[in-house]
């Protein structure tokens, strides 16, 4: 099992569920709204420094947890629906996951997610 976390631009956000929709046997995403800044802060940032914002980007966090045959389909998905050519578009990181459990039903493993 893995865990593909991905941050993407809001507005890319519904291409990224339509691709991700396509896929067969994925069982769930979450998606959370985050702040940050990368390498582009400041100087061509969409936002300005300020103390409001202190250089900080509105961005979308997106954890899938999946079987390991998925993750390539995952991640290209991503990587082509969030792409704008623009610095900025994102980052993905793929995480081994040692166990899961559902807590409804007890269920373990490859069955919990």
């Amino acid at each position: 099992m893995k865990q593909v976390i991905a941050y993407i631009k809001p507005h890319k956000l519904e291409n990224v569920m339509l691709a991700l929709h396509k896929i067969e046997g994925l069982t769930g995403i979450s998606v959370l709204k985050m702040q940050g800044c990368g390498r582009s802060r400041k100087e061509t940032s969409d936002a300005i420094f300020d103390e409001e914002t202190y250089g900080l980007v509105s961005r979308l966090k997106l954890e899938i947890a999946c079987c390991d045959d998925l993750v390539e389909q995952v991640i290209a998905a991503i990587q082509e629906s969030a792409h704008t050519g623009l610095r900025g578009d994102g980052k993905i990181y793929l995480l081994p996951v040692l166990d899961a459990v559902r807590i409804s039903t007890g269920d373990t493993g490859e069955m919990a997610i």
